[in-house]
């Protein structure tokens, strides 16, 4: 079995590089039909050959479908890619299968645009460029307003104002992350900050509020820890 997927490796790896050749001969040359048709043949088998091995594992883990599906996924990339996916099929089954194998690429690409605005706008705010990454999170939430890093955006926000020393604003921004994302990670750090932010306001009897609810909510975090050190500081 090692062996064998061993050997598909190898032969998707030498397709990659016959990719990349045909791709820079197609640049300057008006016909390469053979050339084209001879990749088309060798993924066509390479595609047999992973699907049928698939379908010999009868209890497949989890880990294993996924090393086929990305394979897979990179068979069909490389179709999609030189755009001859599909162009020989005759039944129906075969094009469900490429409409299937379609989406499954535009999804990857949507996933891959979303981590890569995310960490654009964190390495922003990690640059010391608060204004830029304010921003830059903003945009996020309103193209992926429902994501997996949703809640941390809008906390990000909050973070943003605050080494502003805008305290007022980081305070409303904290409480979106607290309204707005109430089952995410982020509740215990928003309430610390705000009591962070009133205390640099000098409102000491919000700023107690604020640390006695973290560390009455969230009494074994760092956070409740940083709360009760700062109770101290206030006389």
């Amino acid at each position: 079995m090692e062996e064998r997927l061993a050997d598909m490796d190898t032969k998707l790896s030498a397709i990659k590089k016959s990719v990349d050749a045909f791709d820079a001969m197609r640049k300057g040359q008006a016909n390469a039909a053979a050339d084209l048709t001879e990749l088309r043949d060798n993924l066509n088998q390479l595609r047999g050959q992973v699907e049928t091995l698939k379908n010999e594992l009868v209890a497949n883990t989890k880990r294993q479908e996924q090393y086929f599906d990305n394979i897979l996924l990179k068979i069909n990339f490389i179709e999609n890619f030189l755009e001859i996916g599909g162009k020989d099929l005759s039944s129906e089954n075969h094009e469900a299968n490429k409409l299937i194998n379609d989406g499954a690429v535009k999804n990857s690409a949507k996933i891959q645009e979303k981590d890569q605005a995310y960490s654009k706008a964190y390495q922003s705010f990690k640059e010391g460029n608060y204004s830029k990454a304010r921003t830059e999170f903003q945009h996020f939430l309103s193209t992926y307003p429902n994501s997996e890093y949703s809640d941390n955006a809008q906390f990000w926000i909050g973070e943003c104002y605050f080494f502003e020393k805008k305290y007022e604003q980081a305070i409303l921004e904290y409480e979106k992350v607290i309204k707005n994302y109430p089952g995410g990670s982020r509740i215990a750090y928003a309430l610390l900050k705000q009591g962070l932010s009133f205390m640099n306001l000098g409102d000491k009897t919000s700023s107690k509020l604020l640390l006695q609810q973290v560390i009455k909510d969230y009494p074994n975090t760092n956070q409740a820890r940083i709360a009760r050190a700062k109770l101290q500081e206030i006389k």
